[in-house]
C-alpha cells in the first residue's frame, strides 16, 4: 500500500479515536487528560511526518510527472527539508541535463538532416520492417522515382532497376552496380543502433564520371596506337601491291593473280575503314549547344530512316507531344544519336520486319512535354545480363558488333548533360529513353 494512503488512513483513525473519547466521560479525568495529551503528540507527529515525509514525496510524484511528460524545462522547489532539498536538487541537476542533451541531440539530428539532404551520396534510410521511411533528393533522382512512390515500400517493390539491384545486397556489404543508363554505383548496405535495435539504410555513390573516364582514357590510348600501326602497315602494303600489280598487268597469265592482289588492296581499304570507325568514337567534337525545337529534330530522323525501315518491313510511327519545347542541343550530334539508335532498333527487329512476336516490326519514335524523347520497338528485347553491359566499349549483342555504336550515343548524351536509359519493360517493348534538364 501506499504510504501517503497509510497516513491519511492513520489521520483518519486518530480522529474517530478522539471523537470516541469525547464521548468517554466516564474516565477520569487523569486518564482522559493523558489520553489526550496522547492524542495530541500523535498529532503532532503526523504534522512532522507529514512535513518530513508526504510532501517531499508529493514533490517527488510532480518531478515523476514531468518525466513521465518529458518536459525537462519544468523544475521542482525546495521544501525545507534537508534529505528532501537533496533529492531536489538532484532532480533539478538532472532536468538540466536531460534538457541539455534533448537540445544536443535536436541540434544534433538538425545538422545531420541537413547534411543527408545537401549530400552528393544517396541516402536511403529504411524502418525495422525494411520499408523506406527516408529518401534525399539524390537518391530519389538515382532511383527515379517520385518521393511519394518510394517512401513506404520495399526496395524489391519498386518499379526501378537500380532499387532492385539494392534489394539483392546483403547487409554489411557493398557492391558496384552497372545499370541500363551507362551509370555506375557505389552501393553500401549498412545500420545504425537506434532504440538498441539495428536501423539498416544504404549509401549511394555514383562512379559513372569517373569510370567513364578512366574507360575513355584506356581505350582512348589503345585505339590511337592500332589505328595508327594498322594505317600504317596497310598504307605500305596497298602501295605494294599497287605497284607489283601495275607491273604484272601487262604479262600475260597474270589476271588471276592480279584480281587476288585486288581483293587484297580491298581488304586493305575495309580494315583501315574499320579501325577509322573506332578513331572516330574519341574524336566526337563539343557540342554546340543551342535551342532547338525537340519535335522538328524527331521529324526529321524518322524521315531519314523511313526508307530504310520500309526496305525490312518495319513500321516507323511518330508521335509528338505538342507541348514539348525546345531544348539546348548540338542537332547534327543528336540526330545521329537518333540515327544510330533506329538502326540498332531495326537490326533488334530483323530483316524481315518480323521480332519473335506475330505481329510487324513497328518503332515508334515518341516526345513528351517538356524535354523527352523515347525510341520503342518489338524486337526480341534485352536479356537482363545484357542490359549493364550495354555501354560498355566494344561489348555488343551482335555476332558481327564492334561495340561502338552505344559508346558514341553515351558519349554524345553525357556532353549533353541528358538522363537515359535503354532496357526492356515487363510489357515487352524496348525504349531508350532521353530526358534533357
Amino acid at each position: 500500500m501506499r504510504v501517503k494512503f497509510l497516513f491519511f488512513t492513520l489521520v483518519f483513525l486518530l480522529v474517530l479515536l478522539g471523537i470516541a473519547l469525547a464521548f468517554f466521560k466516564e474516565l477520569a479525568p487523569f486518564h482522559l487528560l493523558l489520553a489526550e495529551g496522547g492524542l495530541c503528540c500523535a498529532i503532532a507527529l503526523l504534522l512532522i511526518v507529514y512535513q518530513r515525509v508526504i510532501k517531499p514525496m508529493n514533490v517527488v510524484d510532480y518531478g515523476m510527472e514531468l518525466l513521465r511528460e518529458q518536459d525537462f524545462s519544468s523544475r521542482l522547489g525546495l521544501v525545507g527539508q534537508y534529505e528532501a532539498d537533496r533529492i531536489v536538487n538532484i532532480f533539478n541537476r538532472m532536468m538540466d541535463q536531460l534538457r541539455n542533451e534533448r537540445l544536443r541531440l535536436r541540434e544534433q539530428n538538425h545538422f545531420l538532416d541537413l547534411l543527408i539532404q545537401a549530400s552528393p551520396m544517396g541516402v536511403v534510410i529504411l524502418t525495422f520492417d525494411g520499408e523506406i521511411s527516408e529518401v534525399n533528393p539524390v537518391a530519389i533522382k538515382m532511383i527515379g522515382l517520385r518521393k511519394d512512390d518510394i517512401c513506404g515500400k520495399r526496395m524489391e517493390q519498386l518499379d526501378s532497376s537500380l532499387a532492385l539491384k539494392l534489394a539483392a545486397i546483403p547487409r554489411e556489404n557493398t557492391a558496384v552496380i552497372h545499370l541500363n543508363d551507362a551509370n555506375v554505383y557505389k552501393c553500401s548496405h549498412s545500420y545504425f543502433i537506434d532504440h538498441g535495435f539495428k536501423h539498416p539504410f544504404y549509401l549511394i555513390e555514383k562512379m559513372t564520371d569517373e569510370v567513364i573516364k578512366v574507360e575513355k582514357r584506356a581505350y582512348e590510348k589503345v585505339i590511337r596506337m592500332i589505328a595508327h600501326e594498322v594505317n600504317n602497315t596497310t598504307a605500305g602494303i596497298t602501295s605494294t601491291l599497287d605497284t607489283v600489280g601495275q607491273a604484272l598487268s601487262s604479262e600475260q597469265g597474270m589476271e588471276d593473280i592480279c584480281n587476288v592482289m585486288h581483293v587484297c588492296v580491298e581488304r586493305c581499304f575495309s580494315m583501315s575503314r574499320f579501325i577509322t570507325r573506332f578513331a572516330d568514337v574519341v574524336k566526337i567534337p563539343e557540342p554546340v549547344l543551342l535551342p532547338v525545337e525537340l519535335n522538328e529534330v524527331a521529324a526529321a530522323c524518322k524521315r531519314f530512316m523511313e526508307g530504310a525501315c520500309a526496305e525490312r518491313g518495319i513500321e516507323l510511327l511518330l508521335e509528338c507531344d505538342g507541348q514539348a519545347g525546345k531544348v539546348l542541343m548540338d542537332a547534327s550530334l543528336f540526330e545521329q544519336v537518333l540515327v544510330n539508335i533506329i538502326k540498332n532498333a531495326m537490326e533488334s527487329i530483323g530483316q524481315d520486319g518480323r521480332s519473335q512476336r506475330p505481329q510487324p516490326g513497328r518503332i515508334v519514335v515518341r516526345t513528351k512535354a517538356p524535354s523527352y524523347i523515347e525510341i520503342e520497338d518489338n524486337g526480341p528485347g534485352i536479356s537482363k545480363d545484357s542490359e549493364s553491359k550495354l555501354f560498355t566499349p566494344f561489348y555488343s549483342t551482335k555476332p558481327k558488333g564492334q561495340g561502338i555504336g552505344l559508346v558514341f550515343i553515351r558519349e554524345v548524351l553525357v556532353r549533353h548533360g541528358c538522363a537515359f536509359s535503354l532496357r526492356t519493360y515487363a510489357d515487352g517493348l524496348t525504349r531508350f529513353c532521353i530526358m534533357f534538364d
